[in-house]
């Protein structure tokens, strides 16, 4: 048995057939939860009704909101608290915040505060829910380029200021290997406070064994560390998704229990 439970994202694994039947897909690939981005665009009872059947969890969907612009701060705590509400309603463990593109208006650390305020004043929502929020960092080389946050640093320490058990990174090892590699250790570093994890090959975004990085050392490095939260495929498959599953599994540490 594998030591870490693995989530697919259903955007980009099984994208050839209607988004809950996808859910089944995943299932059958071995999967313990499904995760997907924006819950305004999908069919959210069809999506939990599928999960149930087969047995998976919910793992995350994406919060919303712009957070790095303080005239409209406020209107991202309102977006936030209402995926809050949604996520606990649906049962989805945790919401993935991203901040939003840099400002022009306004400096670097102006917009580092306004990010903090933002998660701070959501943060008992999502306590009193049991709702994870992970920030999310992203690359701005290829992907995002006016995207705020691509440090996994800088993440950490907005975790830091909002000192909330309710607040994590969400560590993606695609964009941190293009941000800033060393992923073994900036991973590990900060374990205690990263609530997700997100996996893909570099380049090209496919599942592992398709590029750079040693999937089999960076997940058994996190399962020593003590991470014991969802693997996040969040990858496009080179050929046949349930290969690229496949190849996921072969690179999971086995559970020593």
């Amino acid at each position: 048995m594998a030591a870490l439970p693995v989530s697919v994202c259903l955007e980009m694994v099984y994208d050839d057939e209607p988004f809950h039947e996808r859910v089944a897909r995943a299932a059958d690939a071995g999967a313990d939860a499904v995760e997907f981005w924006d819950w305004r665009e999908k069919d959210l009872d069809a999506i939990a009704a599928a999960a149930d059947e087969h047995g998976l969890a919910l793992a995350t969907c994406t919060a919303g909101g712009t957070l790095t612009d303080p005239d409209r701060s406020s209107a991202a705590v309102e977006t936030i608290r209402e995926s809050i509400e949604t996520a606990a309603d649906y049962g989805i463990e945790a919401l993935i915040a991203t901040t939003g593109p840099e400002q022009a208006a306004y400096g670097r650390e102006i917009q580092h505060e306004t990010v903090v305020d933002v998660l701070s004043r959501v943060a008992p929502a999502a306590e009193r829910a049991g709702v994870t929020i992970a920030l999310e960092p992203l690359n701005t080389a290829i992907d995002h380029p006016e995207y705020f946050l691509s440090s996994s640093q800088e993440g950490f320490e907005i975790v830091d200021a909002v000192d909330s058990p309710a607040v994590a990174l969400l560590y993606d090892t695609y964009h941190q290997q293009i941000t800033e590699g060393n992923v073994i250790h900036t991973l590990t570093d900060g374990i205690k406070r990263v609530g997700h994890v997100h996996i893909a090959d570099v380049p090209g975004r496919h599942e592992p064994g398709t590029g750079e990085l040693d999937y089999a050392t960076v997940l058994e490095a996190l399962s020593a560390a003590g991470y014991d939260g969802y693997i996040g495929c969040e990858f496009t498959p080179t050929g046949d998704s349930d290969d690229a599953m496949a190849a996921v599994d072969s690179r999971l540490p086995e559970s020593s229990s």
